[in-house]
């Protein structure tokens, strides 16, 4: 195994490694194609994906446009997030000197502060003066959180004065949102005159996962026309459902039957290339994030056998959200693993404007193959790029470091093109 880059658990001769020397081969085509794409639809400021490596496919299963983690971020790359985060501000606000980011409002998550912070950093770095708002109701004057890296992360309660937001005096030109709006959009950010990124429409109050993942569809067909290859190796199928209401079984006639269709498509596939694995879906809620709402089916009568522990857990997600409608995923098996334990990992992989600038592995000990990893437990290893990943050794291995990457780097950008054409939409 080459340093830095995760066991693969597939033969040599795999077809995993068939679509990474495929996209090897046609970087020039992926390149320009992606290049024209950013010319008809702007990407969104910064996104994160979390991808899902079968080995004999590699496709995004979440997209996320209001991302937490830069400080898992590799810290030798933070010339690249500078470079990215200027050319973000010159598209959408040429002019920004100041700029306030408005965070989450857990400020008990120490890591989630330290994200906060990293991201400060990167901007102060770009030349932009920035401070961290938060919604708290009970926030009233400036608080200050000492971090385990030795940091101080400074939140300060926002006002609001005519259409305009500011902290104290500081009066920003633009707003960046790092709150994914789970528990609605706030009054205090409706109609400002100032540029405010993501659009409030991008948050999990109005936004959701089924649209995206309609539109990554589209994106995966076209793509996969530019380089001939079967957009099933880089697309989970979905299926969506509304009007479910776990606690008093409402709708689980429509959720049955959509679980057992997919898992007949999916079986399709895998006797179509010879596949000898289990399908199995991914039922979430089809807003929200955190990872919460989530369960693995590998049967569609397990839908019908939910207990009431289960049904309760899928009932909610973040910020009390009550679960009505339901995304169907096809489940894609991650055979990546870290370290002596043989930890399951996936790769996150974190872009700024259309420039990808690190990822890190999610790992976790306790979880398997088949099994969702943004859980408890899960930790973080950041990706030891040797260099950017975009820029593969053609002559490599796909195996090598730089080409691994590369590939991750692909996928994530056919998930960013779609959430930017999702965005364009709303």
């Amino acid at each position: 195994m080459i340093s830095g880059v995760p066991h693969l658990i597939t033969a040599v001769k795999g077809p995993l490694l068939q679509l990474e020397r495929h996209l090897l081969q046609h970087q020039t085509q992926v390149e320009s194609w992606l290049r024209e794409q950013w010319l008809l639809t702007p990407a969104p400021f910064y996104a994160s994906v979390d991808l899902r490596n079968a080995g004999f496919k590699l496709a995004p299963v979440d997209t996320n446009l209001f991302p937490a983690g830069f400080n898992n971020l590799n810290s030798s790359f933070m010339p690249l997030c500078i470079h990215a985060v200027q050319a973000a501000i010159e598209h959408v606000c040429p002019r920004a000197k100041k700029v306030l980011i408005v965070a989450e409002n857990h400020t008990r998550n120490l890591f989630y502060l330290e994200s906060l912070e990293t991201l400060r950093e990167i901007f102060e770095k770009a030349g932009v003066e920035v401070r961290i708002g938060n919604l708290r109701d009970d926030l009233t004057e400036l608080m200050e959180i000492e971090l385990p890296s030795g940091k101080t992360c400074r939140l300060e309660p926002l006002t609001r004065v005519g259409n305009r937001v500011a902290l104290g005096d500081f009066s920003p030109c633009l707003v960046l949102l790092n709150n994914d709006l789970s528990a609605g959009r706030p009054a205090i950010l409706e109609g400002l005159e100032q540029e405010v990124i993501p659009p409030l429409s991008a948050g999990w109050s109005d936004r959701k996962k089924s649209d995206h993942f309609t539109h990554y569809h589209s994106v995966a067909q076209e793509f996969a026309k530019q380089i001939d290859i079967d957009p099933w190796l880089v697309s989970p199928m979905s299926l969506q459902c509304g009007e479910v209401n776990f606690m008093d079984r409402s709708g689980s006639e429509c959720l049955y039957k959509n679980v057992e269709s997919m898992l007949q498509s999916i079986q399709n596939k895998y006797d179509e290339y010879g596949i000898d694995k289990e399908p199995f879906v991914i039922v979430k809620a089809d807003s929200g994030t955190y990872g919460m709402g989530i369960m693995t089916i590998k049967s569609a009568d397990e839908i019908a056998s939910l207990n009431r522990k289960q049904r309760t857990k899928m009932s909610s997600a973040k910020e009390g959200m009550t679960v009505e409608n339901v995304l169907v995923q096809e489940g894609v098996y991650t055979f990546e693993t870290i370290g002596d334990d043989n930890a399951v990992a996936e790769p996150v992989i974190y872009m700024m404007d259309h420039f990808v600038v690190g990822g890190f592995y999610r790992v976790h000990t306790g979880r398997g193959q088949d099994e969702n990893l943004n859980a408890p437990g899960m930790h973080f290893e950041p990706l030891a790029f040797a260099q950017p990943c975009n820029v593969p050794d053609k002559q490599g291995e796909p195996d090598a470091e730089p080409n691994r990457f590369y590939a991750y780097g692909v996928i994530a950008r056919l998930a960013l093109l779609a959430a930017a054409r999702e965005l364009a939409q709303i």
